[in-house]
């Protein structure tokens, strides 16, 4: 009889085993939350792979530390009951998701505003390259950039992602993964939103870094000190951004734990400079506030006075192009931190925006600075004194800005990896924590694609007039799956209102950014579709292979295996054999793995394991269970991990060995060598990983035959299971196995008599070389004549070989053989006798071959 067992962590450490019906009468249901789901060494566990691997020390302190925090706040939560409604309403504020902290309010400065702190160092300048120069600007103009900036913010930034979609997060994480974990089981097709959403994300990132670092290094060619020398070299500026951004490509195999600590910092410093300086500049011009009224932009963006025309709110639209990242990046800091921040946020970023618009209505007459090469009113409005110290915070700001795209793109890529559309990739954790990822294959492109961005658009300009158009497809994403969020939670009048303004302005977004394709979008759009195309096809692929997978029941294979297991006969192949398998069944078993453990040579082994990873859409989760069949040599074992675990399969199976031998249902193990064995209460443990491969004669659709094999080459490149897991440590055993997706039955083969074929051969071939002889025209050259010669001689060795095989066995007389190999010989020419002699050859052998099956059959 089959049964099941689940472990429930415990607060001590320990694991709450529930076998069966009674057990699970006797023992209370219990809760878990968050904490409680960390898998955990159990204190017999003697592995120290086990203990470093699943929870480490700095781990459980924190546990212990945030169990501290809970009582002294449920201490503070009852102690408010006397402070009146004031008092009550805070302590319920900073026991919910909306829990603020000065701490971590800073931290939000540096992990979640990089990205949009530095819009303003490029939005103004791609503004003024787009209408013609400073000498086309005039007071309509600047009064209508700044009323669809400012609108433009509001809506798409503060109402959109800061007031709805952080309302939508999934165990507080933010991003278009995340948002699509929770709406994955109610429909199909919003994987296609979501997959072109993140692939647009990805793409467009790459640009991040260098708009915002080459922007601030520009700004060095403001001061007359380098004037000179950046005038004398053009390649200067791009030169140094390359030189920082390899150097902070490099450093991210360290980690940044140490120096985010001050990023917080310095950005809330970049803010109030960014503040500060542009109330020095409106103070000359308040009147630049009436540009508040929307009515400006609706007038400016059908105006003559527009150049651009619609295009124009594509350059509008960098000013909010940090605020998919902000979304992203919520569950870093929490949402109650990113309220308390952003009003302080969006006041800095009007307040620079508008002190350039009130700098660029004082110098439109200005004649000497019409002919500026890339004017950028970010700088020309700061006092040459001043531009030092604004050169080394927007260099700060940028790098802080592109530290944030690349963190956010190593954590969007492995969630996509947990959702089954990406190639599990090499995880490593820099930091003491796990929040903190490093993705090496993901790291080196980055950093290649950004340096190839540099190369190909050589300044920030032309990188600005390229950048954006891909972001709008995940704005355009997001705003799709919030609605059908709100659609599923019955909100419908809610989903139908904000579908309608927000798809409104994103499209006009989109429409106005298509501009950018022939500037640079095309590489941004090239990119996002190659990335889209991996995801796409690994899904199908994957799709594919699981259709096709087969099970068998208990009653079927455990006969077969208890016969194994106790046959003496067979040597172990290993005390425990690990097949890894995507297979979601728990109580059949996959037929590929039956087939791996009887084919050629049977894998004995003391204990078999079926183990599976599965997705949580909790981001923390760590849960294992497990089916024994009944039996004390076969285990399924399926672990559920959240999509921000890293699959750390051997000591998550150490641990799980350990536990189900301390509970007696896996007989203990010895370690042949207990000294030198890190663990030597469990056996010798061997991995195998079973691969597919497409047959020929599988019946598939043109798409489903290229996604798979696509996806084996993507694997091939990316990595196998051994790196994904861990595995190389243990020497995993790699087997491939045949694919058969609905396959065609081939057509059946009708039997011949091979001797009248090889006569008939040999009549043909005497025929056509009667043929060749009338044309005279034909004459075959020296070299051919040869090969015909060889070629005679081949078929008339054959023929006689074959002659005295069959003479042997008295089934046919030699002497027609004979005489036609001589009548072959003297007819033998041109080029259609390689093939008749080709003929000949074959139909011989095979005659020989029934002649030699006749005799053994006959002795």
């Amino acid at each position: 009889m089959t049964k099941s067992r689940t472990t429930v962590p415990s607060q001590d450490g320990t694991k709450d085993p529930r076998n069966g019906a009674k057990d699970s009468e006797k023992s209370p249901k219990t809760t878990k939350s968050s904490k409680d789901a960390i898998l955990r060494a159990a204190s017999f566990t003697k592995a120290p792979k086990v203990s470093q691997k699943t929870t480490t020390r700095e781990e459980r302190k924190v546990i212990a530390q945030q169990q501290a925090q809970e009582v002294k706040e449920a201490e503070k939560l009852v102690a408010s009951a006397v402070r009146g409604p004031l008092g009550r309403w805070w302590a319920k504020l900073q026991t919910s998701s909306d829990r603020f902290t000065l701490g971590m309010a800073i931290v939000a400065l540096g992990v979640v505003y990089g990205d949009i702190g530095t819009s303003p160092l490029y939005t103004a300048q791609t503004f003024l390259a787009g209408q013609g120069g400073l000498q086309n600007i005039n007071r309509e103009t600047v009064f209508g950039m700044l009323s669809l900036l400012f609108w433009s913010i509001t809506l798409i930034t503060t109402v959109k992602y800061v007031f709805v979609a952080m309302r939508t997060d999934n165990k507080g994480e933010g991003g278009i993964f995340a948002l699509y974990s929770l709406l994955r089981k109610k429909g199909a097709w919003l994987a296609i939103p979501a997959m072109i959403g993140g692939a647009a994300f990805l793409a467009d990132s790459v640009l991040t870094p260098a708009v915002s670092i080459s922007s601030a290094v520009e700004g060095l060619r403001t001061i007359a000190v380098f004037k000179p020398i950046f005038l004398e070299n053009e390649n200067l500026s791009m030169m140094i951004t390359v030189v920082i951004i390899v150097i902070l490509f490099s450093v991210q195999q360290r980690g940044t734990e140490r120096i985010g600590k001050v990023f917080g910092i310095v950005v809330m410093l970049w803010f109030a400079f960014l503040a500060l300086v542009g109330v020095m500049n409106i103070g000359q011009d308040w009147t630049i506030f009436e540009a508040l009224n929307p009515i400006y932009g609706v007038e400016f963006l059908f105006s003559s006075h527009n150049v651009q025309g619609l295009a124009v709110m594509g350059v509008i639209f960098l000013s909010t192009t940090g605020a998919e990242a902000l979304y992203s990046d919520m569950g870093h800091v929490g949402r109650g931190n990113v309220y308390a921040t952003w009003p302080f946020i969006k006041v800095a970023l009007l307040l620079n925006y508008f002190g350039q618009g009130a700098w660029m209505l004082q110098h439109q007459n200005d004649k000497s600075l019409w002919s500026v090469e890339g004017l950028n009113p970010f700088f020309q409005m700061l006092e040459p004194n001043v531009r030092y110290i604004a050169v080394i915070l927007s260099v700060t700001a940028g790098i802080i800005a592109s530290q944030a795209l690349i963190t956010g793109a190593y954590t969007m890529v492995s969630e996509a990896t947990s959702l089954n559309w990406m190639p599990h990739l090499q995880v490593r954790y820099p930091a003491r924590t796990r929040g903190q990822l490093y993705i090496p294959v993901v790291n080196v492109v980055l950093c290649v694609a950004t340096i190839t961005v540099l190369a190909v658009f050589r300044d920030s300009e032309h990188i600005s007039g390229a950048y954006g158009l891909a972001l709008t497809l995940t704005m355009l994403a997001t705003t799709i799956l919030l609605t059908a969020h709100m659609w599923y939670q019955k909100k419908r009048f809610a989903a139908i209102g904000f579908a309608v303004i927000f798809l409104m302005i994103e499209l006009m977004f989109f429409i106005a950014s298509m501009a950018k394709f022939m500037h640079g979008g095309w590489f941004t759009m090239l990119l996002g579709a190659s990335i889209l195309t991996i995801m796409v096809t690994w899904k199908d692929g994957t799709k594919i292979e699981r259709s096709q997978r087969l099970h068998m029941k208990p009653k079927d294979f455990l006969p077969v295996l208890d016969k194994l297991h106790g046959d003496f006969r067979i040597p172990y192949f290993a005390d425990n054999i690990v097949y890894l398998t995507s297979d979601r069944e728990m109580k059949r078993l996959d037929t590929g793995i039956f087939f791996s453990i009887f084919a050629d040579h049977p894998k004995r082994a003391r204990a078999w394991w079926a183990v599976s990873v599965e997705t949580d859409d909790a981001p923390f989760t760590r849960e294992y269970c497990v089916e024994n069949f009944g039996t004390d040599y076969l285990f399924r074992v399926k672990i559920k991990l959240g999509f921000k675990v890293s699959p750390s399969i051997p000591a998550y199976l150490h641990q799980i060995m350990h536990d189900l031998s301390h509970t007696g249902e896996l007989p203990r193990q010895k370690s042949v060598y207990p000294k030198v064995d890190a663990d030597p209460d469990i056996g010798p443990i061997r991995y195998v990983l079973l691969h597919k491969a497409l047959m020929p004669e599988s019946n598939i659709s043109v798409r489903g035959a290229l996604s798979l094999k696509m996806k084996y080459a993507i694997r091939h490149i990316a990595g196998t299971p051994v790196k994904w897991f861990g595995l190389a440590p243990y020497n995993p055993v790699v087997e491939v196995q045949p694919l058969f997706v609905s396959t065609r039955r081939p057509p059946r083969l009708s039997r011949e008599d091979c001797s009248q074929r090889a006569v008939q051969s040999l009549q043909g071939a005497s025929a056509v070389e009667t043929a060749a002889q009338a044309d005279s025209d034909i004459r075959p050259t020296d070299a051919e004549q040869t090969a015909v010669m060889n070629a005679r001689d081949i078929a008339a060795a054959n023929v006689l070989f074959a002659d005295e095989k069959l003479a042997n066995t008295g089934n046919i007389s030699p002497v027609p053989l004979k005489a036609q190999a001589k009548a072959s010989n003297a007819n033998f020419s041109g080029d259609k006798t390689n093939l008749d002699a080709a003929n000949v050859t074959h139909a011989v052998v095979q005659a020989v071959k029934d002649a030699e099956r006749a005799e053994n059959k006959e002795s």
